[in-house]
Order: C-alpha cells, then structure tokens, then sequence
C-alpha cells in the first residue's frame, strides 16, 4: 500500500501532462501543469486519490485468494455476481470511480469542471443553474469502469494469487510486469468507454433528469445533449473520457500487482527452533495449518524450495530429535504432504465414478440365437469367472439412447454421490423444480415387459425397440412428397436449455484448483527423496519410502483415468482480460507432469535398491 501511493504521485503527474496536451502551445502547457500541481486544490485531489488507492488495497487484503474460485455452471457464475459480498464489492467501487473521476474533471478544468453552470433561459428570468452534461459524462463514466472493473475481477478470478514458477526480485517483477499492466488498463478503458456510450445514446436521459431533479437543475435547452450520435463522437469528449479511465484503471491495477508481487515473495521458515515459544513459526508446524491459507502455501513453497538448493537445512530435516532420537520433523512433514496427496486422488476417484455412472442404467440385455433366428433368447447369467468379458460384450443402453446432458446429467445409480465438487453440475432429480425431461433422459429405462409412450417391449426379433422421433417424413397436404419436417418435443429444448448453461470444462479445473500445494508436496518429497540416498545419516525416509512410492503411483492412476474424461486434456485459452490470472487452468497439466517427474526422480535414484 505504500508504494502504490508513493507511485501514485509520477502516475498523477503524468495524467496532468497528458490530459492538457497542447501541441501548437507547449510552454503554456507546461507552465499550466506546473501551477496546477502545487495549487492546494491539486493537494486535496491528491489526497482524495491516496485515500482511494488505500480503500482498493484494503479489498485487495479481503477478497484475495490463493484457491480460486470457479463456477462449474452459468448458474453458478451468476450466483457469484449477485452474491451479497460481491455487491457490497460493486458498490464500494462505484462510489471509488466517481472519486477519481471527479478528481480527473477537476484537473482537466474547462467544461468538466463544475457540475453546475450559470445559464439564461428565457430573457425576462435571471440566470439560472443548468446541468453540466460534460461533468455528468465523466462521473458516470467513473462509475461505470468502477462497475466494470468489480464485474470482470468476478468473471476472470483477479482476485487469484498465483505463485510464480520463476523466482524474480521484487523490482524485476515489478519493471516486467508494468507495461501489460498499462496495456491492460489502456484497452479495458477503451471497451468499457464503448459499451457506456451505446448505453448512454439510449437511455442517457433518464441520469440526467434524476440529477436535475435531484439537485434541482435546469437542462439548458440552448446546448445539445451528449445523447446524441454528433455529440458522442466528439474528439476531444472521447479522449478525455478515455484518458481518464486508463489512470483510474492504472491506479488501482498497480495495486494489484504490487500486492500479488508482495504477498507471493519468498518466505524461509526455520526448520525447528531453540526455543519453545517460537516453535509455531517452524516448518512443521506451519505446514499443518489451514489458517490462513497463505502461510501453508508460503511454508510448502519453502519446502519445494528447501529440498532442492539447501544441503543443510536439508540435513536439519533428516536429523533425529533430542532427546529421545525420533524423526519428528521428517514424520510431520512428510505426513502432511502424503494427508495432500491421498486427499486429492479420494477427490479425483470419486469424481471419476460420479461422471462415469452419469446418464448410464444397468439393465441385462437381449439377444437372438444364430441358429434359429426367428426365436429371442431369453438373457441368461453370466458365470462369475466371465462376467468382465460378457459385460463388454453386452450393448449398453447408453449407446441405444445418447442424450445431450449424458456426461453431466445423474442418474439412480449415482444418486448417492454429490460432494461438493459435483453438486454445480448434477441436478437433484428428487427435487420439485426438476424437469421432467430431466427424470426420463438419466433416469433408467423401462423394464422390458412394460409399456410406455415412446419405448414398447421387443415381441419380435424385426421389431426393432423404438426412441422418440426427431425426424418424421410426411406426404401431407401443401408439402411436397418425401418432404421431411422436424417434430421436437418440448422437453427437448428444455434438456438442451439445461445442458447449455453448463461448462464442462470448469469441473476440472475445480478438481485441481488447488493443485499448486500438490506440485510443491510431489516436489518437495521426491527431491528429499532422492537426497536422502547420499545424506540420511539414520536411514528414517526408507521406513516411509514404501508409503511414498504407493500414495504416488495411486495419484498418477487416478490423474490417468481423470485425462480420459471428455472436456479434461484440451488446453484451455487465454484469459481476455490481460490482469486476470487464469494459470489455474493449467495446473492439473502442470500436476500430471511434476507427478510422473516425481516418480521417475526417486526410480533413478534408488534402481535396483527398490527391490
């Protein structure tokens, strides 16, 4: 937060510079910006600026997160937009935009200056106060980029702390960083200016009749309203308009940057202590915390980090307690991570059976004899030693009826299973509001005896079981023969609506949202690992060596069995919002690589020695 105001000071200068540019008169130009920096007014904006850079701080240490959060439907997305908290968010922002853009028409002076201005109307009345529709513009544009800028920290999680793979000093960061963030201020300025003009051509007159009549202002039927399509393509109105929410954008997006550069920076907690009253600031202990979440992501980092470039903190690490002569600080470590590791393939695997069960009915199947073709066989069970071999052999119902929610609509047989990562996308088939639409398509099918509108029992092997006709032909008055017309079902659409609001590649990326404390556990346990060969003195990681290399080839199983999910191993794209952090949706990528790395880093270590 300091340095941010400290910044704020060459970044509002600049602004003057370049908001009262004057090319054919530059030394009154500079002579003007001079007089207006150290007039007292210029102080008071100034301080007015500080103020809000603090208060968008202070959101930054409140809202921040180091596990985003990713919405696995449209629904759910919406739910985060109108969530209480995020309102407060909008709103808070709002009332910050109009701030600077009040300091901004300050600066600027001339026609932004004042909201109001002395007007004639009628030569028999004296002047009067009309509304300064210039001045109007500008806030309302502030609040609106405020708006905005609440809005897209929601849609693109700008509120995600990520940790850089590459480890940089704050400076370089911060000198790299810098011109993406001005480019991104730049063109997020530009659309948000778009978009508010095409809302204010059409509905510009209901701000203004609410401010005069509000603050009891005349309009000055003389002068031309901005709401027209002349008025809004003025030069000059568009680039101060612009300029204006490029420095609004630029204050608040240092910010961010200076507190991600901040809070990510590399911690080293000591390995153990002298003293009893510092042992909750040790690695061991801190490891073990959840509270708050970024301590654990600082103290794993530190342990990536150790295991690889420290030789002697790593001999503290192997070292044996005294007295007593117990591993305890190899155990606590070591069973954090292994606790890290076996939590996420419980998660993986049962998001696996989930998905793998959606849409899909167990049901035995039916046959024809090829020797006697006319009769139908009855099913019959299959031996225990066959039942793997019959059962791929069996025709699955699911690929006689496929529907368009198959891989996310749940069916009776995984109707036991909705944890928390699942619930955004498989709909409760027993509740009151569900379609249903939604009950035929994942529910199982009809027994072979009964009856039903669309699906009848197989009396004969020519009579093929049939589904609900998309397609009809008809020969009909007024069409021509062969002509075929589409009959959908009203159900239909309302299944195809369902599906649509989903997004099926988010369920796994919430699966591993937070999958980079994974990547440091596989890091800093294989690394350890492997140096435990040439320098654990007292041979306590083989005791747990067995343990290690399970948790580990369990993981990669289930990472193996989750690539082969539809929507799972297709790279995702770039986020458009050049401040939004969207690294999360590589993680899982970057998990599977660092995890078979892992494996084959302690296999090369240890060779034949692991028979």
């Amino acid at each position: 937060m300091a340095w941010s105001v400290l910044l704020l000071l060459p970044t509002t200068a600049l602004f003057v510079l370049l908001s009262r540019f004057s090319l054919f008169h530059p030394i009154l130009w500079i002579s003007e910006c001079l007089s207006l920096l150290t007039s007292a007014s210029a102080i008071f904006s100034f301080i007015l600026l500080c103020g809000v850079v603090l208060m968008v701080g202070f959101f930054n240490l409140e809202y921040y997160t180091v596990v985003p959060s990713i919405a696995c439907s449209k629904i759910a997305l919406l739910g985060q937009v109108l969530h209480p908290r995020q309102f407060v968010h909008s709103l808070v922002h709002c009332i910050m935009g109009v701030v600077v853009a009040w300091c901004c028409a300050f600066t600027i002076g001339g026609r932004y200056r004042s909201l109001g201005h002395p007007c004639t109307q009628d030569e028999s009345s004296g002047p009067e106060m009309c509304l300064n529709e210039y001045h109007l513009v500008l806030l309302l544009v502030g609040a609106f980029i405020g708006y905005s800028h609440s809005l897209v920290g929601v849609v693109y999680n700008m509120n995600y702390v990520s940790f850089h793979t590459m480890q940089q000093y704050k400076y370089l960061r911060f000198k790299g960083a810098l011109p993406l963030v001005v480019k991104a201020s730049a063109v997020q300025a530009l659309y948000c200016l778009r978009t508010f003009l095409l809302l204010y051509f059409f509905m510009g007159y209901a701000p203004r009749a609410w401010i005069c009549k509000t603050l009891d202002l005349n309009i000055n039927s003389s002068i031309h309203s901005l709401d027209s399509v002349s008025s809004l393509l003025d030069l000059s109105l568009l680039y101060h308009l612009w300029i204006s929410g490029t420095f609004l954008l630029l204050t608040w997006y240092i910010t961010v940057l200076l507190f991600r550069i901040f809070v990510t920076e590399v911690y080293s907690f000591p390995v153990q202590s002298t003293f009893t009253e510092d042992a909750h600031q040790c690695l061991p202990k801190v490891i073990t915390g959840t509270q708050p979440m970024i301590l654990k992501f600082l103290a794993l980092q530190d342990l990536a980090l150790l295991s690889q470039h420290s030789p002697s903190r790593r001999l503290e690490v192997f070292s044996l307690s005294q007295p007593g002569g117990h591993p305890h600080i190899w155990t606590a470590l070591s069973k954090e991570c292994l606790s890290l590791l076996s939590d996420l393939t419980e998660r993986l695997v049962a998001h696996h059976d989930t998905v793998a069960t959606n849409g899909r009915a167990k049901s035995q199947s039916t046959g024809v004899c090829k020797s006697c073709k006319n009769t139908p066989l009855t099913p019959s069970i299959p031996p225990v030693t066959s039942v793997g071999m019959e059962d791929m052999k069996t025709p699955r119902p699911g690929a006689l009826i496929r529907t368009p929610g198959s891989v996310f609509l749940r069916s009776s047989v995984g109707a036991g299973l909705r944890t928390p990562l699942t619930i955004p996308f498989t709909p409760d088939l027993d509740s009151p509001f569900s379609s249903p639409a939604l009950r035929r398509l994942t529910g199982p099918l009809e027994p072979q005896g009964a009856l039903s509108p669309g699906f009848s029992s197989i009396q004969s092997p020519h009579v093929m079981r049939r589904g609900p006709k998309l397609w009809s032909a008809s020969t009909g008055e007024g069409q021509p023969r062969g002509h075929t017309r589409l009959v959908l079902p009203m159900d239909y659409f309302l299944t195809h609506c369902f599906v649509s609001l989903q997004l099926p590649e988010a369920s796994s990326q919430a699966l591993f949202a937070d999958s980079q404390v994974h990547i440091w556990a596989l890091q800093g346990l294989s690394h350890l690992v492997a140096a435990s060969f040439s320098e654990d003195q007292y041979g306590i990681v083989q005791t747990t060596l067995p343990t290690i290399l399970s948790t580990l080839l369990l993981l990669q199983e289930a990472v193996d069995r989750h690539f082969k999910l539809p929507h799972t191993s297709s790279k995702p794209g770039h986020c458009s919002c050049s401040m939004g952090d969207d690294s999360y949706k590589t993680l899982r990528f970057a998990l599977r690589s660092t995890l078979k790395t892992s494996v084959y880093r302690i296999t090369a270590t240890f060779g034949g020695h692991l028979q």
